[in-house]
Parts: C-alpha cells; structure tokens; sequence
C-alpha cells in the first residue's frame, strides 16, 4: 500500500500519512497493529508529531496543538494505569508471601474452622462453634451419629453476632457419654422465627499450611480438612 506524507507549516515539512492515521486511529491496519502498539510507543509517536509540527509550523498562523497535548496527556493516563496495575500486582504477590509465613506460626495450634464433622474419642469431643453474621435470638447446636439420629441438641439461646464457642461433652440427651466415632455437626438460628444464617465451627489442629490454587493461604487440618485461612473463626 502506498503512503502519503501531509505538509505541516509554511516551511512544506512532510509527516508521513501512516504516522497521522496512527495518531488518529484512521488507518485500515490500525485494527490489526494496534494490539501489539504499546502505550510507550503511541507516546513517542505523538511526541514525534508535535515536535515535528512546533518546528515546521507558519509563526504567523500557528497550527491548534490543544487537541494533539490532550491525547497526549490521555495516553500517560493511560501508561500511568498500567504501570500502577504493575505494582499493585507486585505488592500483591509481597503480601501473599508475607500471609503464608505468617500463617506458619498457626501449625500446631487448634483452630476453629467450618465443618460438619466431630471426631469423639474415648469420650471426649473436639471443641465446636457457631458462626453468626448477624444477631441472633435463637441459636441451637445438633449433633447425629452416623446412622442420621440426632443424639444431642444444644439450645445456646440468643447470641450475638460473631463467633460462638460451644463445648460438647461427648454426651447425648440423656446425659449419657455416646459411642466414639464421627457425628455430624449443622447449626441453626433464628431472629424472630425467621431462620438466619448461622455455620458451625469444629476446632482441629494445623498441620501444615499450603498455598491454594488462587495463591492465597490454606490450612491442611488434622481432622483430613484443607480450609482457607480467611475461614478461621478462632484460635484456641
């Protein structure tokens, strides 16, 4: 394809008409070329232009560069974003690094985490928990062994926004120390009869931390849970 140069002031300096059809986004490649056109380089291309027009223009009917220094002032916007975007990143990726040492302090301490499942053993249970977002007037704790049989319920009354620890006995309605093994944990409340949300929480020890797939921190858990550290409820 054949270019044109246009004439800039009374002195008949030329630009080349690709460089103009850059700048103005006229030209029939610019939507094949303007993917791989970095901030930087449209930067220096306008630079071009306007030194090339301040020194070829008529000093007695000057060319309007208003136009031409708003563009400009847009593509470092446009650069300055980028590279802001940059460092955000960066200091992302620090403080992920600095999350996960930090997290390794917590290996060997007992967390209270989401879960749905209490080991017992020898008659003793793990510590639990209940998590609220929100004000409640009712909160109750149930517990079933393994066949789906509800062995014990625990009516903690009206709670408070946040984490709430509960300890179970290992014991069931009656009073009596249940059969080790696994029982499933779930947590209801409500707020004037209307049912709000409400998590339990099983405490377990950490037993590593890894890095998840998104790059945050993990707990690897005794209890064979792998848990993000954004989900602990509490330190015991």
């Amino acid at each position: 394809m054949t270019s044109s140069n246009t004439t800039i002031g009374g002195s008949s300096a030329t630009v080349s008409q690709t460089l103009l059809d850059t700048m103005n986004g006229t030209s029939a490649s610019s939507s094949t070329s303007s993917s791989a056109t970095s901030g930087s380089d449209l930067q220096q291309t306008f630079l071009q232009l306007l030194v090339t027009q301040l020194q070829n223009q008529d000093p007695t009917s000057p060319m309007d560069s208003s136009q031409m220094t708003s563009q400009l002032a847009q593509i470092n916007t446009v650069s300055g974003i980028a590279n802001l975007n940059t460092s955000l990143t960066s200091l992302s990726t620090q403080l992920s690094a600095g999350q996960n040492a930090q997290s390794a302090l917590l290996i060997g301490s007992t967390v209270l985490a989401a879960g749905s499942t209490a080991a017992v053993s020898s008659g003793t249970s793990p510590q639990l928990g209940v998590q609220l977002t929100s004000a409640a007037s009712d909160v109750t704790l149930t517990i079933k062994d393994s066949t789906g049989k509800v062995v014990n319920t625990l009516d903690l009354g009206a709670q408070s926004a946040g984490t709430v620890p509960v300890t179970w006995n290992g014991t069931d309605s009656s009073g009596a120390v249940v059969a080790d093994g696994n029982y499933t944990i779930s947590a209801s409340a409500t707020v004037n009869g209307q049912a709000t949300s409400a998590t339990a929480l099983v405490a377990s020890k950490v037993s590593a931390v890894i890095q998840q797939s998104d790059g945050t921190a993990g707990l690897s858990l005794a209890n064979g849970k792998t848990v993000p550290l954004s989900s602990v409820a509490g330190i015991l």
